[in-house]
Protein backbone atom coordinates (compact mmCIF):
# COMPACT_ATOMS: atom_id res chain seq x y z
CA UNK A 1 0.00 0.00 0.00
CA UNK A 2 1.40 3.54 -1.08
CA UNK A 3 -0.20 6.91 0.10
CA UNK A 4 -1.91 7.43 -2.92
CA UNK A 5 -3.69 3.75 -2.88
CA UNK A 6 -4.16 4.78 0.79
CA UNK A 7 -6.01 7.56 -0.13
CA UNK A 8 -8.09 6.19 -2.28
CA UNK A 9 -9.44 3.93 0.80
CA UNK A 10 -10.18 6.07 3.66
CA UNK A 11 -13.31 8.14 3.74
CA UNK A 12 -11.71 11.62 4.95
CA UNK A 13 -12.66 14.11 2.64
CA UNK A 14 -13.18 17.28 4.29
CA UNK A 15 -17.29 17.83 4.09
CA UNK A 16 -17.77 14.12 5.42
CA UNK A 17 -15.09 15.00 8.33
CA UNK A 18 -17.01 18.59 9.33
CA UNK A 19 -20.48 16.56 8.91
CA UNK A 20 -19.23 14.25 11.61
CA UNK A 21 -18.21 17.02 13.57
CA UNK A 22 -21.45 18.57 13.11
CA UNK A 23 -22.90 15.54 14.09
CA UNK A 24 -21.18 15.39 17.16
CA UNK A 25 -21.84 18.58 18.00
CA UNK A 26 -25.23 19.82 16.88
CA UNK A 27 -26.82 20.23 20.37
CA UNK A 28 -24.31 23.53 20.94
CA UNK A 29 -24.05 24.94 17.31
CA UNK A 30 -26.78 27.31 17.02
CA UNK A 31 -26.43 27.44 12.78
CA UNK A 32 -28.84 24.50 11.60
CA UNK A 33 -28.16 24.77 8.09
CA UNK A 34 -25.97 21.69 7.13
CA UNK A 35 -24.07 23.12 4.43
CA UNK A 36 -23.29 26.20 6.15
CA UNK A 37 -22.23 24.54 9.08
CA UNK A 38 -19.67 22.36 7.02
CA UNK A 39 -18.45 25.42 5.34
CA UNK A 40 -17.59 27.78 8.75
CA UNK A 41 -16.30 24.70 10.64
CA UNK A 42 -13.82 24.08 7.95
CA UNK A 43 -12.51 27.55 7.91
CA UNK A 44 -12.84 27.46 11.75
CA UNK A 45 -10.80 24.33 12.13
CA UNK A 46 -8.18 25.30 9.54
CA UNK A 47 -7.62 28.76 11.20
CA UNK A 48 -7.24 27.46 14.35
CA UNK A 49 -4.52 24.84 13.42
CA UNK A 50 -2.82 27.54 11.44
CA UNK A 51 -2.90 30.19 14.18
CA UNK A 52 -1.81 27.77 16.96
CA UNK A 53 0.99 25.99 15.26
CA UNK A 54 2.24 29.88 14.23
CA UNK A 55 2.25 31.12 17.33
CA UNK A 56 0.32 28.40 19.93
CA UNK A 57 -3.44 27.60 21.08
CA UNK A 58 -3.09 29.69 24.22
CA UNK A 59 -1.98 32.50 22.57
CA UNK A 60 -4.64 33.03 19.94
CA UNK A 61 -7.48 35.09 20.49
CA UNK A 62 -10.99 34.52 19.59
CA UNK A 63 -10.29 38.40 17.63
CA UNK A 64 -7.03 36.19 15.97
CA UNK A 65 -9.87 33.68 14.82
CA UNK A 66 -12.32 36.06 14.01
CA UNK A 67 -9.65 38.07 11.50
CA UNK A 68 -8.28 34.54 9.87
CA UNK A 69 -11.79 33.22 9.13
CA UNK A 70 -13.69 36.35 8.13
CA UNK A 71 -16.80 34.97 10.59
CA UNK A 72 -17.84 37.79 13.11
CA UNK A 73 -17.32 36.99 16.95
CA UNK A 74 -20.95 36.31 17.32
CA UNK A 75 -20.87 34.04 14.01
CA UNK A 76 -17.43 31.95 15.95
CA UNK A 77 -19.96 31.78 19.30
CA UNK A 78 -22.58 30.11 16.98
CA UNK A 79 -20.35 27.30 16.89
CA UNK A 80 -18.54 26.72 20.03
CA UNK A 81 -19.07 28.72 23.53
CA UNK A 82 -15.24 30.17 23.90
CA UNK A 83 -11.48 28.70 23.20
CA UNK A 84 -12.05 25.60 25.14
CA UNK A 85 -14.81 24.10 23.67
CA UNK A 86 -12.88 25.01 20.34
CA UNK A 87 -10.12 22.86 22.01
CA UNK A 88 -11.82 19.87 23.09
CA UNK A 89 -13.92 19.70 19.48
CA UNK A 90 -10.42 19.91 18.36
CA UNK A 91 -8.56 17.38 20.20
CA UNK A 92 -11.47 14.87 19.78
CA UNK A 93 -12.13 15.19 16.30
CA UNK A 94 -8.83 14.27 15.70
CA UNK A 95 -8.17 10.97 18.29
CA UNK A 96 -11.68 9.60 17.06
CA UNK A 97 -10.51 10.09 13.24
CA UNK A 98 -7.36 8.37 14.17
CA UNK A 99 -8.82 5.70 15.47
CA UNK A 100 -11.44 4.75 13.13
CA UNK A 101 -9.60 5.03 10.08
CA UNK A 102 -6.54 2.26 12.07
CA UNK A 103 -9.16 0.36 12.54
CA UNK A 104 -10.61 0.15 9.40
CA UNK A 105 -7.07 -0.38 7.78
CA UNK A 106 -6.24 -3.26 10.79
CA UNK A 107 -9.69 -5.41 10.65
CA UNK A 108 -9.14 -7.55 7.84
CA UNK A 109 -5.19 -8.43 8.45
CA UNK A 110 -4.58 -11.06 10.61
CA UNK A 111 -0.50 -12.29 10.31
CA UNK A 112 1.29 -10.13 12.95
CA UNK A 113 3.65 -8.94 10.71
CA UNK A 114 1.56 -7.60 7.97
CA UNK A 115 -0.33 -5.93 10.14
CA UNK A 116 3.01 -4.33 11.81
CA UNK A 117 3.18 -2.98 8.55
CA UNK A 118 -0.05 -1.57 8.07
CA UNK A 119 -0.15 0.25 11.32
CA UNK A 120 2.90 1.71 10.74
CA UNK A 121 2.39 3.00 6.99
CA UNK A 122 -1.21 3.86 7.96
CA UNK A 123 0.12 5.95 11.20
CA UNK A 124 2.91 7.54 8.78
CA UNK A 125 -0.17 8.35 5.80
CA UNK A 126 -2.97 9.32 8.11
CA UNK A 127 -0.46 12.15 9.64
CA UNK A 128 0.37 13.31 6.17
CA UNK A 129 -3.30 13.85 5.60
CA UNK A 130 -4.07 15.55 8.80
CA UNK A 131 -0.45 16.66 9.31
CA UNK A 132 -1.90 20.41 10.88
CA UNK A 133 -3.82 18.37 13.30
CA UNK A 134 -0.95 15.89 14.30
CA UNK A 135 1.50 18.47 14.72
CA UNK A 136 -0.90 20.73 16.58
CA UNK A 137 -1.89 17.81 19.11
CA UNK A 138 2.22 16.86 19.36
CA UNK A 139 3.59 20.52 19.94
CA UNK A 140 0.45 21.67 21.49
CA UNK A 141 0.01 19.06 24.25
CA UNK A 142 2.94 20.73 27.05
CA UNK A 143 0.80 23.98 27.09
CA UNK A 144 -2.54 22.56 27.49
CA UNK A 145 -4.45 22.55 30.66
CA UNK A 146 -4.22 19.50 33.13
CA UNK A 147 -7.39 17.32 31.61
CA UNK A 148 -6.28 18.30 28.29
CA UNK A 149 -2.97 17.26 28.56
CA UNK A 150 -3.90 13.77 30.31
CA UNK A 151 -5.92 13.04 27.58
CA UNK A 152 -3.56 14.15 24.83
CA UNK A 153 -1.06 11.81 26.71
CA UNK A 154 -3.92 8.69 27.00
CA UNK A 155 -4.18 9.74 22.51
CA UNK A 156 -0.27 8.61 22.39
CA UNK A 157 -0.28 5.99 24.48
CA UNK A 158 -3.08 4.37 23.03
CA UNK A 159 -1.09 4.08 19.41
CA UNK A 160 1.66 2.64 21.71
CA UNK A 161 -0.66 -0.11 23.00
CA UNK A 162 -1.44 -0.50 19.53
CA UNK A 163 1.73 -1.21 17.92
CA UNK A 164 2.52 -2.87 21.74
CA UNK A 165 -0.39 -5.50 21.12
CA UNK A 166 0.95 -6.64 17.31
CA UNK A 167 4.12 -7.29 18.46
CA UNK A 168 2.44 -9.41 21.44
CA UNK A 169 0.90 -11.13 18.94
CA UNK A 170 3.81 -11.56 17.00
CA UNK A 171 5.98 -13.10 19.64
CA UNK A 172 3.09 -15.62 20.73
CA UNK A 173 3.65 -17.39 17.31
CA UNK A 174 6.94 -17.06 17.46
CA UNK A 175 7.45 -14.42 14.51
CA UNK A 176 8.89 -11.53 16.50
CA UNK A 177 12.30 -12.54 18.52
CA UNK A 178 11.50 -9.19 20.77
CA UNK A 179 12.69 -8.80 24.33
CA UNK A 180 10.24 -5.70 25.43
CA UNK A 181 7.72 -5.28 22.99
CA UNK A 182 6.73 -1.98 25.48
CA UNK A 183 9.95 -0.14 24.52
CA UNK A 184 9.87 -1.46 20.67
CA UNK A 185 6.35 0.15 20.41
CA UNK A 186 7.48 3.70 21.55
CA UNK A 187 10.54 3.80 19.75
CA UNK A 188 8.28 2.70 16.58
CA UNK A 189 6.35 6.16 18.06
CA UNK A 190 8.99 8.10 18.13
CA UNK A 191 9.92 7.13 14.48
CA UNK A 192 6.18 7.74 13.02
CA UNK A 193 6.22 10.99 14.64
CA UNK A 194 9.11 12.26 13.40
CA UNK A 195 7.36 13.09 10.15
CA UNK A 196 5.15 14.97 10.89
CA UNK A 197 6.86 17.09 14.31
CA UNK A 198 10.24 17.65 11.73
CA UNK A 199 8.53 17.24 8.37
CA UNK A 200 10.35 20.31 7.06
CA UNK A 201 13.78 18.59 7.69
CA UNK A 202 12.41 15.95 4.87
CA UNK A 203 10.89 18.15 2.99
CA UNK A 204 14.53 20.02 2.58
CA UNK A 205 16.15 16.61 1.54
CA UNK A 206 13.39 15.71 -0.56
CA UNK A 207 12.17 12.63 0.84
CA UNK A 208 8.86 11.23 0.05
CA UNK A 209 5.89 10.19 2.75
CA UNK A 210 6.12 6.14 0.93
CA UNK A 211 9.93 6.79 0.98
CA UNK A 212 9.68 7.24 4.70
CA UNK A 213 7.02 4.83 5.75
CA UNK A 214 9.07 1.99 3.73
CA UNK A 215 12.26 2.74 5.57
CA UNK A 216 10.27 3.02 9.01
CA UNK A 217 8.85 -0.68 8.11
CA UNK A 218 12.10 -1.52 6.93
CA UNK A 219 14.29 -0.77 10.30
CA UNK A 220 11.28 -2.58 12.30
CA UNK A 221 11.48 -5.32 10.52
CA UNK A 222 15.10 -5.90 10.46
CA UNK A 223 14.68 -5.29 14.65
CA UNK A 224 11.23 -7.62 14.90
CA UNK A 225 11.51 -10.48 12.66
CA UNK A 226 13.39 -13.46 13.37
CA UNK A 227 16.43 -13.84 10.95
CA UNK A 228 15.09 -16.73 8.58
CA UNK A 229 11.91 -14.59 8.05
CA UNK A 230 13.58 -10.90 8.30
CA UNK A 231 15.85 -12.25 5.34
CA UNK A 232 13.21 -13.19 2.96
CA UNK A 233 10.56 -10.20 4.14
CA UNK A 234 12.36 -7.36 2.19
CA UNK A 235 9.98 -8.03 -1.37
CA UNK A 236 7.07 -7.38 1.31
CA UNK A 237 7.85 -3.69 1.34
Amino acid sequence: MNYQEFQKTIDISKDHLYREIYLANRDQIQVKKEKTVIRNLSRIFNAALKISNEKGFQAMSMRDLSRETGLSMGGLYAYFSGKEDLLEMLLRTGRTTTQHILGAQLKPVTDPAARLRVAIRAHIFLSEVLQPWFYFSSMQARHLAPGHREEAKASELETERLFMDIIEQGRTRGLFAVEDSLLTASVIKAMVQDWYVKRWKYAKRKVSVDQYASFVVSCVEGFCLRRERGAGSTGTL
